[in-house]
């Protein structure tokens, strides 16, 4: 013979009343409705004149935003458009390295003008001399003279 127990329980349920704010933040006077999958068409004009109401006032927003933190946004769009930039730049030398002869050529053609290079500024101190007078004229165009 087995024995089963038989047990019930009972469960009591409460409900609780969440207010509207549960959290007291500030809200800035606008309301926010909640939008139903289903919507009739009564109410269809009223969410898109809510979303139109939004878009209008998105421009104003951010430019405030811009406005209040102007060095922090330029700042994150340097970075971006560096790593843009950067990312750019290796595809672009990739796709090059990938046609066959001309990989080879462009070192042949760098270690060409580096040994010319060599050869004619860095060998004897005259030739130095003419070298950094040049970079010094040039930092002068771009920079300014010196007072």
């Amino acid at each position: 013979m087995s024995d089963t127990l038989e047990s019930t329980q009972s469960v009591e349920t409460t409900t609780v009343d969440i207010p509207a704010n549960p959290l007291g933040l500030n809200t800035g006077g606008g309301s926010i409705s909640k939008v139903s999958p289903n919507l009739s068409a009564a109410e269809l004009p009223d969410w898109a004149k809510q979303a139109t109401d939004i878009l209008a006032e998105l421009p104003a927003y951010l430019g405030q935003i811009y406005q209040n933190n102007k060095s922090a946004v330029l700042t994150l769009g340097l970075f971006f458009g560096i790593i843009v930039g950067v990312k750019l730049t290796l595809a672009i030398l990739s796709a090059i390295n990938e046609i066959p002869l001309l990989a080879p050529t462009f070192e042949l053609v760098g270690i060409g003008y580096t040994s010319w290079f060599v050869y004619r500024y860095l060998l004897q101190a005259s030739t130095r001399k003419e070298l950094t007078d040049e970079i010094d004229s040039f930092k002068s165009e771009v920079l300014g003279k010196k007072k």
